[in-house]
């Protein structure tokens, strides 16, 4: 019995810190917050100045730019919830190079994230739509994969597209 009343006293105390921390709801006490700080600026403005050269050539209508340099368009928005930093987020995607419209990444069936674990394009532009809602997002390198780049498929300073499909946001 004393076991017994040791665990459930674990569990309590587990379940506790994990619904006190916020960060699996969209709740106003979150506590994480996105940080740009630690993005290379330099590299955002060349990858800003190639996004805009992109999208004037290829004649991509309907494109706003975020304060933060991501440019994107909303195909749909959405009538669900919002998502916020520390939601799960449900959705279909499709991500391609810009440099050469390669596909390297795509769901083939609702995928789940959190969304603080996403690369910062995401984390920017998912918030964006609610739930219900698709986005065409173009990620500078630096909200992306940087300079490192990600396996073979992606390169160093990789400028990216993804078509997203928001499905749901718990």
């Amino acid at each position: 019995m004393h076991l017994y009343i040791k665990a459930v006293l674990a569990v309590l105390f587990l379940s506790i810190i994990v619904f006190s921390s916020g960060c699996f709801s969209n709740s106003d006490d979150c506590n994480y917050e996105l940080n740009l700080a630690g993005v290379d600026s330099t590299q955002l403005k060349e990858d800003i100045t190639a996004i805009d050269t992109y999208l004037t050539e290829n004649n991509i209508e309907n494109v706003q730019e975020h304060s933060s340099g991501l440019r994107y368009v909303i195909n749909k928005q959405g009538s669900g919830k919002t998502p916020g930093l520390c939601s799960q987020v449900s959705v279909n995607y499709q991500g391609k190079l810009m440099s050469d419209g390669t596909t390297f990444d795509q769901s083939q069936n609702p995928v789940t994230f959190p969304l603080r674990n996403l690369i910062y394009g995401w984390q920017i532009g998912i918030p964006l739509l609610q739930s219900g809602g698709s986005i065409t997002l173009y990620i500078p390198s630096a909200y992306g994969y940087g300079s490192r780049g990600s396996g073979e498929s992606i390169p160093p300073n990789a400028n990216l597209i993804f078509e997203i499909d928001l499905i749901s946001v718990q």
